[in-house]
């Protein structure tokens, strides 16, 4: 190689401030701390959820989670048919959808591709010498990412019935079953854990960047006319939820965790949901 093709190669590189090689930094902080801890926390939660859905059934049965009157937001909504084959969790007819929003997640991406690729590992940290032939999100797997938007609009069939089930989870039915006796009014501390798991998840999706960009992009002037002064009063709205998106993403998915944990320690007799009934 002359030493013309290797200066031209290397200004082909971008190359930010950070030193060269995985890990080389002039930071004193502990920069480390935050990417570790990260890649803790989204492992256990991903990986559990990811079992609890789709292996959990097949595995041990029952495929489905329902437990005094909660169901597990990992099956919602449920989705039975007749003679499903046993290998089947109900939880892959729906899960693709909040895996593959949160997998595209503009968030996500930023934190994964730290934590699990080291590109780079940290602000002002080098990254691996082997990154350099990395091509983005142009080749596949990762030009799926693109697919973002799209599971946002998704995303938000599956957060209806989250709701719907929340509602439930505040009713008591006399005969044990829904829509078996006769319905009373309850406040139990499994309610109160798919309510806030519900409000978390509504939160993370309305804070999405794509769903800002939906309501108050490609607009050179918002106060024109009516319609453009409500998308901008919307986007304000988003706006301020999407400075948080990155704490509705870590909240929502400790507790959607959280929540299929406890309707399962329900369904094992391992707890009794204290509640209060009127």
């Amino acid at each position: 190689m002359t030493v013309q093709s290797a200066v031209l190669r290397a200004l082909r590189k971008p190359r930010g401030t950070a030193e060269q090689g995985f890990g080389r930094t002039q930071r004193k902080d502990a920069w480390a701390i935050y990417p570790v801890v990260q890649a803790l926390v989204f492992t256990i939660c991903a990986g559990y959820l990811t079992f609890s859905g789709v292996l959990w059934g097949p595995l041990f049965g029952p495929q489905f989670v329902r437990a005094d009157g909660y169901l597990s937001p990992l099956f919602s909504p449920l989705l039975v048919f007749k003679d499903m084959p046993t290998w089947l969790s109900p939880g892959l007819l729906i899960l693709w959808i909040p895996i593959g929003f949160r997998a595209t997640c503009y968030y996500y991406r930023k934190a994964y591709y730290r934590f699990y690729f080291a590109d780079p590992p940290g602000c002002a940290v080098g990254e691996p010498t082997v990154h350099r032939g990395f091509k983005l999100e142009t080749a596949f797997p990762f030009i799926l990412q693109n697919l973002h938007r799209y599971l946002l609009y998704l995303a938000f069939i599956p957060l209806f019935f989250l709701w719907l089930d929340v509602i439930q989870g505040f009713v008591n039915w006399s005969g044990g079953e829904i829509g078996n006796g006769v319905a009373q009014p309850r406040i139990g501390f499994g309610g109160v854990v798919l309510l806030l798991n519900t409000v978390l998840l509504t939160g993370y999706s309305l804070s999405c960047h794509s769903l800002r960009h939906l309501v108050g992009g490609r607009i050179d002037c918002f106060s024109c006319t009516a319609a453009r002064r409500v998308r901008y009063s919307l986007w304000q709205r988003l706006t301020d939820l999407n400075r948080n998106h990155m704490w509705w993403a870590w909240t929502s998915l400790v507790t959607v965790t959280f929540a299929d944990i406890y309707v399962r320690a329900l369904q094992a007799g391992l707890l009794t949901d204290p509640q209060i009934r009127f």
